[in-house]
């Protein structure tokens, strides 16, 4: 048998499989149970996180052996002709590439048509917001009134695009980004089977990557597997991605809250001698610093986490709500420099510099209410000291 990556060997292929979509998993499966299937669905959320793979899962509950039901087995012929792609009643066309009025057409006039196999000919249509405007006005009368037989399943990364018309005759689930815990458990679940040793730190560094979503997730995975072997650690996916350590991550943003301009300026030598990501280091500081604020949020106007998150815990410094978001807010205001400026590691260290002093500097309209506070108190002193002499 030919090699398979593993993002489509470990791919889910029943409800239970998903991760980190519970509300959708459980809408569908309370709908297929109670007999109350939509004509048409639209699955929305960033990439990677389960969206045609939750269409073809839907796809075989609805057309397995003695279906509709949500708990098929997955071993079933009929399941498994859908998985191959061979199943002549599930249909998936990528938006994309398919995106003309024609193309909606001959869909149309074949979607009359009884299914060939199973009981639905379910049309999985993926990337739908590439459809034009003359692709989605043609495949509005069918999406609206469909034969009983049909089932519209469609996934977008971009619901924007998608005509308002479409929306309001779809149902539409909105996939989240996946927790990097969950990520985590996969992983180790992965490789656990895979007889792959992958430290703690390392997956936990793969799950920062990925973002959400499980299928960069492991689509990292299997590259670490092809550049390690059988065994994986952090210093090997850092050096691979250029990710920066989170100790060294925690450490620079102590640094921004201590004021300390030298060891920002050190750390961010080291980095770039190391050929670490340093746009991703901007992004993952951010992270660090939202931390932070909502910290103290929580705690009431002050928070001394960031000090803290260098692990020495002393002598850190605590910085007030409002200092820690003009110090985010000039880390996002760095953000194009860095990406985008022809000398990224002085516009990264201008960025970092510059976050510090905004933290540091009192906001005009605070100032103004000091001072207008401190010239009322002052008549009123020199008041009380005209009548102090009098008397």
């Amino acid at each position: 048998m030919s090699y398979q990556v593993i993002a489509r060997k470990w791919r889910p292929q029943t409800f239970d499989d998903v991760v980190g979509q519970d509300h959708v998993v459980r809408t569908l499966k309370n709908a297929i149970a109670r007999g109350r299937i939509a004509h048409a669905y639209l699955f929305v959320g960033p990439r990677g996180t389960g969206k045609t793979s939750m269409a073809r899962i839907f796809a075989k509950a609805l057309n397995c052996t003695g279906g509709p039901k949500a708990d098929f087995d997955p071993n079933d012929p009929l399941c498994q002709s859908i998985a191959d792609g061979t199943f002549l009643d599930v249909i998936e066309i990528d938006g994309a590439s398919n995106n003309g009025v024609e193309q909606v057409r001959e869909l149309r006039d074949t979607a009359r048509y009884a299914p060939a196999q199973g009981k639905f000919k379910v049309y999985i249509i993926d990337e739908v917001h590439m459809l034009s405007t003359a692709a989605f006005n043609a495949l509005l009368k069918i999406l609206e009134e469909p034969p009983s037989h049909v089932k519209f399943v469609f996934a977008t990364t971009d619901p924007q695009k998608v005509l308002p018309t479409i929306l309001s005759r779809c149902q539409r689930f909105d996939l989240k980004p996946i927790p990097a815990g969950l990520i985590v458990e996969r992983l180790e679940k992965i490789a656990a089977v895979e007889k792959i040793k992958v430290t703690a730190p390392a997956l936990a560094c793969i799950a920062r990557l990925a973002d959400g979503g499980m299928r960069d997730a492991q689509s990292i995975f299997d590259q670490m597997i092809s550049f390690c072997g059988s065994e994986i650690a952090e210093a090997d996916v850092l050096d691979v991605y250029g990710l920066v350590a989170e100790e060294k991550i925690a450490a620079l943003a102590g640094a921004l809250a201590a004021g300390d301009h030298k060891k920002i300026i050190e750390i961010v030598d080291d980095c770039d001698a190391n050929g670490r990501d340093l746009v991703r280091l901007l992004v993952d500081v951010q992270a660090v610093v939202r931390g932070a604020l909502l910290d103290s949020i929580a705690k009431g106007g002050a928070s001394d986490s960031l000090g803290h998150s260098t692990g020495s815990g002393q002598g850190a410094t605590e910085l007030t709500t409002e200092q820690i978001t003009r110090m985010l807010d000039a880390l996002r205001e760095g953000e194009g420099g860095v990406k985008l400026g022809l000398a990224e590691k002085i516009n990264f260290e201008v960025a970092l510099l510059k976050a510090v002093e905004a933290s540091r500097a009192r906001a005009i309209d605070s100032l103004i209410k000091e001072l207008s506070a401190l010239a009322e108190e002052a008549p009123l002193a020199a008041g009380e000291g005209s009548e102090k002499k009098k008397t």
